[in-house]
Parts: C-alpha cells; structure tokens; sequence
C-alpha cells in the first residue's frame, strides 16, 4: 500500500489505478488525448473519471520526439484553465500537471492541481526540484536522455537498468538534500 498526500488529501493505492492524459496543446502524439476548449477538457475529464480514472494529467505542450519547446508562458496559457475548470466541476478528482517548468508547477498548484508530472526530473529548469519542495505535493520523476527534440537521437546505454537505477538514486538523494 502507498499513500500520497496530495495538498491535505489522502490519496490511498493499495491496488493499480489509472491516470487520464488530457493534453490542452494541438501535436499531442495522442490524438484522443488533445483537447482544445474547457468544453471539450470537462466533457472529456467526466469521461475518464466514469470510466475509474482517479488522477487527470493535465499538459500544455507535446513532448513528444521532435516536438517544439514552448515558453513557461505559453504553456501557462493552456493549462491553468482546464485546470481551475476541472477542479470547480469535479472537485474529487487528483489533478497532476505534465510540465518540466517550475513556474507553471507553481501556478497549476495554486489553481488546483495537486500532482507534479515532469519528464525531466528536474533537469530541464533548475528551479523545479525547490520548487516542489516547497509546494509539498507529490512528484512524479521521469528518465530521459536529452530533451523530447533529442531523444531519440541514438541513446546510448551500456547497462540500461543499472544506468536508469542510479540516475533515480541520485534524483532521490537530491530532493533528500532539497537542492
């Protein structure tokens, strides 16, 4: 059993649970997952949630392999909306946000998210790992090599789980430290 304390709530997962990607950007890999409008971002967030979603990430920009990096900014501009419409129509919904950006962890907090989601483990802004320090939400940390624009540039592995065991023992000594 594994329990997270999401922003005061008790997130209790004593068995798999399912995470619902709703991506607010318009080159989503997914297709299904992009929506464009608060309409659309609801009407597909009460889907998921009836169909046993329990936690609804929210991205603003596509990550996938050769995508385009957008600005702290921009991404804001697409995410605190669904975000704050979300959280006032279903208000027992875990809400992560997708963003490798300490600012728009921040602001999505405030407006209502209570998970961090960040592909780069905090590598792609030096502020994030402080950041959620002091936002006192769960984190959810991700391996990669290079950027999304990079990625799938030839990784190179020599032994990949001994590889991908101490990138994440040393990204979890580094939030024990709170650097």
């Amino acid at each position: 059993m594994f329990t997270l304390n999401c922003k005061g709530r008790l997130l209790v997962i004593d068995k798999p649970i399912v995470m619902g990607i709703i991506n607010a950007t318009p080159d989503s890999f997914y297709s299904d997952s992009r929506q464009q409008n608060n309409d659309a971002v609801l009407k597909k967030a009460e889907q998921m949630l009836k169909e046993g979603a329990t936690i609804l990430d929210i991205g603003g920009q596509s990550t996938r392999p050769g995508s385009e990096n957008l600005t702290a900014d921009e991404e804001l501009k697409r995410v605190i909306a669904p975000i704050e419409a979300i959280k006032a129509n279903f208000p027992e919904a875990f809400i992560s946000i997708d963003t490798y950006y300490s600012l728009v962890a921040k602001e999505a907090v405030a407006a209502g998210a209570s998970i961090v989601n960040d592909i780069s483990a905090g590598s792609m802004d030096s502020e994030m790992i402080s950041t959620v320090a002091s936002l006192n939400v769960p984190y959810v940390l991700m391996h990669m090599q290079g950027t999304p624009q990079t990625m799938q540039h030839e990784p190179v592995y020599e032994n990949v789980t001994r590889e991908i065991l101490d990138f994440f023992i040393k990204k979890a000594d580094e939030f024990k430290k709170g650097d």
